[in-house]
């Protein structure tokens, strides 16, 4: 706590500061050089090595790779609103409800996922990566903004049920909430 002008207390939270600040930057480079990154290598040397994989790691490579795009899409799209309001072409309460479409829980079986050991080690790594920036993005996004996303309370609900994984995967895909 820091005091105002006013000689009253004022709670700083610091991934508001971070996000609201030039200290935004680093993650935003960060984040978006992973989107990047991962878009290269789904285009060039993941597809040439998702040739020789086996039937059943061809189609877990083919459902991560889903998950992976589908996650790194979100979070770009939280990114840009974050610089979008840094920057002053958006105000808070705009971000806030542009914010509400985009989800932070794409989850993923990772080393659970039978076959996964299998993977290329560079997607493996992407993957990796990917949902420690999520996890980041996501309790700086709850601590901002408060509370998790309603889809994070759903997936609560439903625990680790590949089924609703893959529905919530696909609205994801075509846009429906």
């Amino acid at each position: 706590m820091i005091e105002n002008g006013n000689g009253r207390a004022t709670t700083i939270k610091l991934a508001e500061h971070r996000v609201f600040s030039d200290s935004f930057k680093p993650l935003y480079n960060q984040g978006m050089s992973l989107v990047e990154e991962a878009a290269e290598y789904l285009d060039g040397d993941g597809r040439a090595e998702a040739k020789h994989l086996t039937r059943a790691g061809a189609a877990l490579y083919a459902a991560e790779s889903m998950r992976l795009t589908t996650r790194l899409m979100q979070l770009a799209s939280w990114l840009l609103l974050q610089r979008a309001a840094n920057s002053g072409e958006m105000t808070r309460e705009q971000v806030a409800a542009e914010k509400s479409k985009v989800r932070l829980d794409t989850h993923s079986p990772q080393e659970q996922a039978q076959g996964w050991s299998d993977l290329p080690e560079k997607f493996q790594s992407l993957v990796v990566r990917s949902m420690r920036l999520q996890d980041l993005v996501r309790r700086m996004d709850e601590e901002i903004y408060g509370g998790a996303p309603a889809r994070a309370e759903e997936a609560e609900l439903f625990g680790n049920n590949p089924v609703y994984e893959q529905i919530t995967l696909l609205k994801t895909a075509f846009g429906h909430r």
